[in-house]
């Protein structure tokens, strides 16, 4: 729908309002979707009307749509029920079980059946839970504050809660002025004409049969064209056309379109998409009356509604641009523009392409060298999905394809893009082929269309609308751009004329009129109509070389940027009108060190990458509005706005992201970060990524582009067959830049100096309240909502904190700064383990926490016991020692597979559904002290006391490879002891924690990569290290009482906080130190300490720091190397 229809239904809304149209509103406003209405919806929870609550959000969402979405039906649905049951309503109840809530056991089924058992209770305020409910009418209030913050946060009522301001009566007023204008236009205008109808257009019927003026004469109509007519209101069609043709010759750049079949040199086709007959009359517009003309208020039989005067000067009268582009005046500042550092991630390759959802402002799809593509929610700092590069039918590929990819089975992502709804998302890859994914706002991402679609590299992708069917529009180094059939994958048309690989395409529309504006390597623009008639256009780009073009967001201004290949680069925005270039914006480096990128936000700027900055023009100044520096950024960085230009993705020289943010852009990551919802409120699927996803290391070996003859481009990787005839760009520029690094690298390592964080007020710290006897920590985690700390003390007795909600804690997130509750059930039942004839103290504790926090399962050298984490109450036990449990681990796709290892160095994959062993693996020598699974690399890793690690498949659980943890330089014997291992968020690389080092490994082929040693002043043996949330930071624990906070891809320290920093009663006691450390789920810099002492402190840094220190920069040989394998610690890998 266009942008003024659906300002006409609010117009409607409007009216049906002021007439109390009350429940005709209402239907408008469901089926429309465009604007909910929080005023009716309380109403009606408050109410309880149930079903017209959910017929009322119906309108807007479905269940399944994301999760706020999800928790806003679940919580309508539950009060629903849980008001039957405080009815003794029993059959309404289950009636409301079976059709309303079960739809949610398939995402989270402990949750339905903990709902089901409250059948069960004859007051379900026996429910430790449910203890507080109070009577039905505050239920409803209660719930609705929650409601509220979920449609407020959830994507899809963006711009919907807010009714548009705009004047009482405004189509009252449209209506009057277009009868005013209409009399105008009249033959024989009355001075006081009756208006009895708005069916048909007005005329006043000649007094006595005199003759009506001719227009030419008329004062009121001036020179308007017979013939003209009014578009009609759902018509958006202010804008002129591309390259206007009045007047133009079909060879020309504006010709095309007034010329749409010239004879020559292409032979006339039958034209599927033309414009209209009379194209140039077609961009002609009738104009408005004069506003000193005398305003007629028409006295109708509806005429209490129109006696409303036009004031004058305040003349509401639509005026029609002319020909001309109009540009609107500058309503922006610099302080638009996103600037400020909010987020920043690490891909683990080097980024390609990224493009912002078109919806979800914060959603941003990336491509990188390598053929991987995910998918991150920046505001929470999740990565919502996640694809590695794989043909997905080979037999259904060309032989050339097949051929290729066995020569060279690297393969890179050249460019990912969003349809225009976000519905779908498609990816060219470097390799004939083009993939197309469907996208749900839950994170759904599935195999749609795999198109073997060009001989060599497919270089650019797009979706249009040529039709009312989506189309997908490739092009490559065939030198042919194609258009595809977004549904059956139906090849449409084939357009040729290029004489060189096609670099980047550009579909636009204007009024009806669908085109697509094509680039090649040779400089070539050519412009094509959904026809087989040719190309229109033949235009040469400045420089020569790469361009790529594209639109102001309003469709009205039309921009490209370019590098020629001796590094020049230009960017220029065209007059549409002649096919000329209309400005040339200045400040580029002389020679570019890469294709420059750019893009345009807000209809008013433009950005580019150059000299490893942002630069930002004015689009009505050619001179530099301003540039901004992002440390880390590559040479020429790729960027992309976010659709509403608060946000803008820029890529590093470490294969990261950085995210800038605008005012605006800050206040929606603030607000969507601080209403995150987890654990039970989200499907098991969102869940599988739990921890947050910023900064993700880069793999050890990135896949080489060795393609013969390519030219090498910093912003993609482009195929042989688009370069064997063109020389590669001049390596001159390298020593361009090499020195002037290198030296600022020395510079900045002289004066780097590792931050000490000695004093208590040097940071935020917090030993929580214990009101138990006091056994030192050995276990401890927080749970995945992040709002409680875990803990299982010596004597197998565990510990909850959990906070409270509160004006100084809104989230509800644990803190340092606020203290939390030792939480016990009403019962005042504790959660011990089963013991048996063992001795707790000298036991191998373990413990396991269900991705919804409904479970734990825990052993102390008895029986593993699984508790229910609300009434504390023991759920099963099972595999009774001897061996005993020494570690857990749920499998990634199914919470009733544990792994679990032993004491007697197996380890046992139990079904608990079915209890039931299904294998037991063996491979180490000493129990089992760690396992991790990786679903990316579908791979269980074990370690053990025997300081071995073992790779088994989780398929056939077969045992793939095995490696010693290797030696330390200056010790004579194997390292032994406990060994835990940690993936990384990317589920590639791999902690492993030793007290002897820390490592980094390759988890694919149990590679270390690189490895840090206790020195300086952090010498004491290593007691426990773990990953940030953000796999950003390594947290390690020292024997001393100290904790080192290290860089995770470098393993470099940023500090080292001495235990006088956050107790002194640590410092005081010779024996007391970390035992255990954990990293918050969702708080990146914060943690927490199990003590020898049975103390539990949570730490953060202080708020005026706001981070824990800044790292050394890299080394001198970082520059030009592989950054995995060059920092200090490292060793070369094994072969």
């Amino acid at each position: 729908m266009t942008s003024l229809s659906r300002e006409l239904v609010f117009l409607i809304l409007q009216f049906l309002d002021e007439e109390k149209f009350k429940e005709t509103v209402h239907k408008l406003e469901q089926e429309s979707g465009f604007f909910f209405n929080m005023k009716y919806f309380e109403d009606q929870v408050q109410a309880g009307e149930w079903e017209e609550v959910e017929r009322y959000l119906s309108g807007f969402t479905k269940v399944d749509d994301n999760r706020y979405s999800m928790k806003i039906f679940f919580e309508i649905r539950k009060q629903k029920y849980l008001e039957a049951l405080d009815k003794q309503d029993r059959a309404r109840a289950v009636e409301i079980l079976v059709k309303d809530l079960k739809v949610f056991s398939s995402f989270n089924e402990e949750l339905f059946k903990e709902i089901t058992q409250l059948l069960t209770l004859d007051n379900f305020r026996e429910n430790e839970q449910l203890s507080k409910y109070g009577d039905a009418k505050s239920a409803r209030t209660i719930m609705l504050v929650e409601l509220k913050k979920l449609l407020e946060a959830n994507p899809l009522f963006r711009d919907k809660l807010t009714f548009p301001a705009f004047k009482a009566s405004r189509l009252r007023t449209l209506i009057n002025q277009s009868l005013n204008w209409q009399h105008q236009l009249c033959k024989n205008p009355r001075p006081n004409p009756d208006i009895k109808t708005l069916f048909v257009d007005h005329t006043c019927t000649p007094p006595n049969g005199a003759r009506a003026p001719t227009p030419s004469t008329n004062p009121l109509v001036g020179t308007l064209p017979k013939g003209a007519v009014f578009p009609p209101i759902a018509t958006h069609s202010v804008n002129q056309l591309p390259f206007q043709p009045a007047g133009a010759s079909s060879g020309s750049l504006s010709g095309w379109m007034a010329n749409p079949n010239p004879a020559a040199p292409h032979s006339a086709g039958p034209v599927s998409l033309a414009p209209p007959p009379n194209a140039a009359a077609f961009l002609k517009r009738p104009r408005t009356p004069p506003s000193n003309g005398p305003a007629v208020d028409y006295q109708s039989a509806d005429s209490e509604h129109l006696m409303k005067r036009i004031r004058g000067g305040q003349s509401e009268e639509v005026t029609y641009p002319g020909p001309g582009p109009t540009h609107h005046l500058n309503m922006y500042s610099q302080d638009d523009l996103p600037k400020t550092l909010a987020r920043t991630l690490n891909q683990g390759s080097n980024v390609m392409s990224m493009d912002f959802h078109p919806l979800q402002q914060t959603t941003l799809l990336v491509g990188t060298n390598v053929g991987d593509i995910a998918i991150w929610e920046v505001a929470s700092r999740e990565r919502l999905a996640y694809r590695t590069f794989k043909v997905w039918e080979i037999s259904a590929c060309s032989i050339p394809m097949q051929a290729a990819l066995v020569k060279d089975p690297a393969v890179s992502v050249n460019r990912c893009i969003w349809s225009p709804d976000g519905a779908v998302l498609g990816v060219a890859f470097s390799k004939h082929i083009v993939h197309i994914y469907s996208y749900t706002a839950a994170g759904d991402l599935r195999q749609h269309l795999e198109i073997d679609a060009h001989t060599g590299g497919v270089n650019d992708i797009a979706f249009s609308h040529p039709t009312s069917q989506l189309c997908i529009i490739t092009c490559g180094d065939d030198k042919t751009i194609k258009v595809w059939d977004a549904v059956s994958g139906r090849k449409q048309y084939t357009f040729e004329g290029h004489e060189a690989p096609v670099y980047s395409v550009c579909p636009h529309q204007k009024e009806n009129i669908q085109f697509i504006f094509s680039t090649a390597i040779d400089g070539k623009i050519k412009a094509w109509l959904y026809d087989l008639a040719g190309s229109r256009v033949d235009y040469n780009a400045p420089g020569l070389w790469c361009t790529t073009m594209a639109y102001s967001a309003d469709g009205t201004r039309l921009f490209s940027c370019g590098t020629s290949k001796d590094g020049d680069s230009y960017l220029v925005e065209w007059n549409e009108s002649e096919g000329t270039i209309k400005r040339t914006y200045s400040g580029f480096r002389k020679r570019s060190l890469g294709v420059v990128q750019f893009d345009t936000t807000r209809n008013r700027f433009l950005a580019a990458g150059d000299e490893f900055q942002i630069k930002f023009w004015d689009m009505d100044n050619t001179n530099i509005l301003t540039t901004i520096d992002v440390e880390g950024s590559s040479a020429s960085p790729r960027l992309r706005f976010s659709k509403d230009g608060s946000l803008l993705a820029v890529t590093t020289n470490d294969n990261g992201i950085k995210i800038l943010a605008n005012a605006e852009g800050l206040r929606l990551i603030r607000m969507l970060e601080s209403r995150s919802f987890e654990g039970s409120r989200v499907p098991p699927e969102t869940m599988a990524t739990k921890t947050s996803i910023v900064n993700v290391m880069p793999p050890a070996v990135t896949a080489p582009c060795s393609l013969p003859g390519a030219i090498e481009r910093s912003e993609r990787l482009t195929p042989a067959v688009s370069m064997n005839n063109f020389s590669s760009i001049d390596s001159s520029r390298t020593p361009d830049v090499k020195p002037r690094l290198l030296d600022e690298v020395t510079d900045k390592s002289k004066n780097w100096k590792l931050t000490e964080i000695t004093d208590l007020g040097q940071c935020r710290s917090l030993r929580l309240p214990d009101t138990m006897h006091a056994n030192k920590v050995v276990r401890l985690i927080y749970t995945n909502s992040g709002v409680a700390v875990l803990a299982l003390a010596s004597n197998a007795l565990h510990k909850l904190w959990k906070w409270q909600r509160s004006d100084r804690n809104p989230s509800g997130k644990s803190t340092a700064s606020i203290p939390p509750q030792m939480w016990q059930p009403a019962s005042g039942i504790v959660m011990n383990n089963d013991i048996g004839d063992t001795n707790p103290e000298e036991a191998a504790a373990c413990i396991a926490l269900s991705k919804n926090d409904s479970y734990v399962m825990s052993a102390s050298g008895g029986k593993v016991s699984l508790f229910n984490m609300m009434t504390f109450k023991v759920m099963t036990t099972f595999m009774p020692p001897p061996p005993a449990a020494t570690f857990l681990a749920f499998h990634p796709q199914d919470n009733n597979i544990i792994a679990i290892g032993m004491e007697d160095s197996s380890i046992q994959i139990y079904n608990v559904r079915v209890d039931e062993v299904k294998t037991k693996l063996k491979g180490h020598q000493k129990k089992i002290t760690g396992l991790a699974f990786s679903h990316v690399l579908n791979v269980l890793v074990s370690s053990g006391a025997d300081a071995q690690l073992c790779l088994w498949g989780i398929d056939g659980w077969e045992k793939r490879k095995s490696k010693v943890v290797p030696v330390h330089p200056g010790r004579s014997s194997p390292p032994v002891g406990d060994t835990k291992v940690q993936f990384h968020n990317d589920q590639i690389h791999l902690l492993v924690v030793h007290e002897s080092q820390l490592a980094i490994y390759d988890a694919s082929k149990l590679e270390r990569l690189r490895y840090w040693s206790p020195h300086d002043s952090l010498s004491a043996p290593i007691s426990s290290a773990i990953y940030s949330c953000d796999s950003v930071l390594v947290y390690a624990s020292f024997c001393d009482g100290a904790v080192g906070v290290f860089d995770a891809e470098s393993l470099r320290p940023h500090c080292r906080i001495a235990p006088s920093a956050y107790s002194p009663s640590v410092m005081n006691s010779s024996n007391a130190y970390p035992l255990v450390i954990a990293s918050h789920p969702s708080e990146p810099n914060q943690f927490a300490l199990g003590m020898t002492d049975g103390g539990v402190y949570v730490i953060e840094p202080s708020e005026s720091e706001g981070k824990w220190g800044v790292g050394p920069p890299p080394d001198n040989g970082t520059v030009g190397s592989n950054p995995t394998l060059s920092n200090q610690g490292s060793e070369p890998p094994s072969r």
